[in-house]
């Protein structure tokens, strides 16, 4: 089975939230940047886990410059065969979308998994887009996920209960927590990753949003403590101030 996973850089979740250049760019400085968690932890180790029960490859596809091949050596280590850089900065979900499908169209993947979003942006968007791009059926936010007959069997956490879909492969799936345990790379893996190949490729893509500035939320009010008597003012700070009735 051919496999094609996804994957992203993103800030380390304890990393200090700041911005440069007039608060269009997110300021990189002293930053640790680590694999997607939702790319690494459940849909690359999904790939490897179907590949080794059914035979196949698994590549490894991200969009950046050089400073992301760390994060791509540390996925091969985990496991993946090879993996292929998009040489660009990526600018928007559109951009990284369609630079993907760009390389993926026509070399015979079977199954294309990524995460179902970034912890950076949370957009949950590239997977979606790149089964538009590529029309492909698409499952998103799948927690499980099985090969039969040809098909993909996936499980969706909903409300209540799990929806179980079914797709013709080829097709694209979002993974969401539960679908595969992590993996962590041991020393042959390490020191295979050393020499597994990464193919780099172009990409002349234009993003379809740019960014203006960003923002940091406001920070925390301090908390207010209300008589359990006066359920009058309670109720008016609800729906005048937090807003929530």
């Amino acid at each position: 089975m051919k496999i094609l996973v996804c994957i992203s850089q993103v800030p380390d979740t304890t990393s200090k939230i700041a911005f440069t250049d007039n608060n269009t760019r997110f300021n990189e400085d002293k930053v640790q940047f680590i694999v997607n968690p939702y790319d690494e932890w459940y849909a690359l180790v999904r790939a490897l886990e179907l590949k080794e029960s059914l035979g196949g490859t698994v590549t490894i596809i991200t969009v950046g410059p050089l400073a992301v091949e760390p994060i791509i050596r540390k996925a091969l280590a985990i496991g993946a065969d090879d993996a292929v850089r998009i040489d660009m900065d990526p600018q928007d979900a559109f951009s990284t979308a369609k630079s993907i499908a760009d390389y993926a169209r026509g070399k015979g993947f079977e199954l294309i998994l990524a995460g179902k979003e970034t912890i950076d942006f949370n957009g949950s968007e590239v997977g979606g887009m790149i089964a538009g791009l590529l029309d492909l059926p698409f499952i998103s936010l799948a927690s499980k996920l099985d090969i039969s007959n040809g098909s993909a069997v996936a499980e969706i956490d909903i409300e209540g209960g799990v929806e179980v879909t079914t797709s013709p492969l080829p097709c694209v799936i979002s993974a969401a927590k539960g679908m595969a345990e992590a993996r962590i790379p041991n020393m042959r893996g390490i020191m295979a990753a050393r020499t597994k190949n990464i193919e780099v490729i172009s990409s002349d893509v234009a993003p379809l949003v740019q960014v203006k500035a960003f923002t940091l939320p406001a920070p925390k009010s301090a908390v207010k403590l209300i008589d359990p008597s006066n359920m009058d003012q309670l109720v008016e700070l609800l729906h005048s101030e937090a807003k929530v009735i």
